[in-house]
């Protein structure tokens, strides 16, 4: 039987402020949706060394960020209190784009026996997008949230959606998964 876990990518106060207004309610849902079905819920938050140690300056998405952007001092860096995580859920922090980079995500999934992931987050063409190719190669099993995903450009947001996860896993909004799960039951 397929064990899966919901995973709250990048929901930050920095990169919140870059995607449409009403992307939080829907991220909340899905939240709200693992919760009541008593699925695991893994955040996953991009977290830098004080002065970028971790960074090369050759990185083009990093290299260039300044020294104070998203390290354990930097308050934009916070998940967003509406999506926190609550009880015993965990937080796993990144250096990269992918949820997998620079932690032992992998390993926590593995001790769960955790098969399915189910993203939510921003970017749709950053993390998102890392991250279900490089679950998809580690053979998970990938569900895309397409409404609770976001990116700053709709137009690659939709892009992705159509063209490129859907071959990879199921794309679905956060009601037809909450349908599906209740279905399931």
């Amino acid at each position: 039987m397929s064990r899966t876990a919901l995973l709250s990518m990048d929901l930050q106060v920095n990169h919140l402020a870059h995607v449409r207004a009403d992307y939080l309610p829907t991220a909340v849902r899905a939240l709200e949706t693992a919760r009541a079905a008593q699925l695991p819920v893994i955040h996953v938050a991009l977290q830098l060394r004080p002065g970028h140690a971790d960074v090369h300056p050759r990185n083009k998405v990093f290299g260039s960020l300044p020294f104070h952007l998203f390290t354990a001092d930097d308050p934009g860096a916070a998940i967003h209190p509406d999506v926190a995580p609550r009880g015993d859920e965990i937080v796993v922090h990144k250096n990269r784009v992918s949820a997998f980079a620079g932690n032992n995500l992998q390993q926590i999934l593995a001790a769960q026996d955790i098969d399915h992931l189910v993203m939510a987050g921003i970017a749709t063409g950053g993390i998102v997008l890392s991250t279900v190719l490089q679950a998809a190669d580690l053979d998970y099993r990938v569900t895309v949230l397409s409404d609770a995903c976001a990116d700053p450009h709709p137009d690659l947001h939709d892009m992705l959606l159509t063209k490129v996860f859907n071959r990879r896993g199921d794309v679905v909004t956060t009601n037809e998964w909450a349908a599906g799960l209740s279905t399931d039951a």
